[in-house]
């Protein structure tokens, strides 16, 4: 076994003394325990989560879906980048989830807007799904669907090749499509990348990075 388990763990004895975890002489990855625990996974507000090692490529269509819960107004959800200007970006900015894309022409942002600052940010579920198809890019927060005009209508491929980041990326990254450097503090998930009949499930602890970042679990809803 060469994974760490995803539970909890306390009241450890050895030759009936108590193991003080409370002051431990190193610590990696470990976090404490709840009360009261979701499916879901925890971001701390300092990292992120890298996947695809490899790169992963946008081109000219993808669909992505992730569930998102937080009381904090600013932070990254997700970027795919490249090299040059190709890149796709999701993102919550001052209450607002915004979706950029930039398929080489020039970057374009789907925006929803909330009536109320805080009720994207109110410690609840919420259900994203932002579209890219071709030049075309549409958002949809809680039902809500959001598209918008792309004046660039010959330039319809995004052609990433870097890994996708979310919940932040490091500082040496560049990222085209986020404006935003905050990293996110709260849980997600269910992140599903979908390429036309082609859906895959990302499960964030089998991340080639992760910091800052707890898989299989998120404090209960903030009452």
């Amino acid at each position: 076994v060469t994974h760490s388990i995803p539970a909890c763990i306390g009241n450890m004895t050895i030759n009936s003394k108590q193991l003080d975890n409370e002051s431990p002489v190193s610590i990696f990855a470990v976090n404490k325990c709840y009360v009261t625990v979701q499916d879901g996974t925890f971001f701390d507000g300092s990292g992120f989560v890298a996947l695809v090692r490899e790169g992963y490529k946008v081109r000219s269509d993808v669909n992505i879906t992730l569930e998102f819960r937080t009381t904090a107004v600013h932070g990254v959800l997700l970027g795919v980048s490249s090299a040059k200007v190709d890149a796709i970006g999701l993102e919550i900015v001052n209450g607002k989830v915004l979706f950029h894309v930039n398929n080489g022409a020039g970057r374009i942002t789907a925006a929803y807007e909330p009536r109320g600052t805080n009720s994207l940010c109110d410690g609840k579920w919420h259900k994203l799904q932002a579209n890219k198809s071709k030049h075309r890019i549409s958002l949809i927060i809680d039902g809500n669907l959001v598209q918008t005009d792309n004046p660039y209508i010959q330039s319809t491929s995004a052609d990433t090749n870097n890994p996708i980041y979310v919940g932040g990326y490091p500082a040496d990254v560049k990222q085209n499509c986020l404006t935003s450097k905050s990293s996110f503090h709260g849980c997600l998930r269910n992140l599903v990348l979908t390429k036309g009949q082609q859906a895959e499930l990302f499960d964030f602890s089998r991340a080639f990075a992760l910091h800052g970042v707890f898989p299989h679990s998120c404090p209960g809803a903030e009452h």
